[in-house]
């Protein structure tokens, strides 16, 4: 938990915040997304967090990146802004957060791996969500990714 979340939450308690927040949306080559597998829920998603206090999402992304994975990632584009219900999360202290996320095309410079085994302790790149227990917004989100690698291999491939 940052210094800033650290006050805030000293504050308001557990009561529910309202956070800006960024995922990385990691291709390979073929299309496929990377996952994190979070340590302490048991669930896969895609790298990112909380926006930081006048920190640039785009900043914040490759910084959840580099924190959570120790990769440099590269920006390609935008996905989505999303929120609602499913980004409502309730961690294990009793902390309730309505995230409202921005969503980044990114590709690894280098090799991903699980390096903050507190947050993360596994990572892999998937095609399909079959079979992994997923935050309940990573569905659409996925489904959203794919479309915009579509598009964009659809384009490139054009030579637009």
């Amino acid at each position: 938990m940052s210094p800033y979340m650290a006050r805030l939450r000293g504050r308001v308690g557990h009561e529910l915040i309202v956070l800006p927040g960024v995922s990385a949306c990691i291709f390979d080559q073929v299309g496929r997304v990377l996952l994190a597998h979070h340590a302490d829920t048991g669930i896969w998603a895609l790298p990112g967090g909380a926006v930081e206090p006048d920190e640039d999402p785009a900043a914040a992304v490759t910084r959840e990146a580099r924190e959570e994975l120790g990769i440099v990632a590269n920006l390609e584009g935008l996905i989505g802004v999303y929120g609602g219900p499913e980004f409502r999360v309730s961690y294990p202290n009793g902390d309730l957060v309505s995230y409202v996320t921005i969503v980044y095309a990114c590709k690894a410079a280098g090799t991903p791996a699980a390096v903050d085994t507190s947050e993360v302790d596994e990572v892999r790149f998937v095609a399909r969500l079959d079979g992994f227990p997923t935050a309940r917004w990573l569905p659409p989100v996925h489904a959203d990714a794919v479309r915009w690698w579509q598009r964009r291999s659809v384009a490139a491939t054009r030579g637009t």
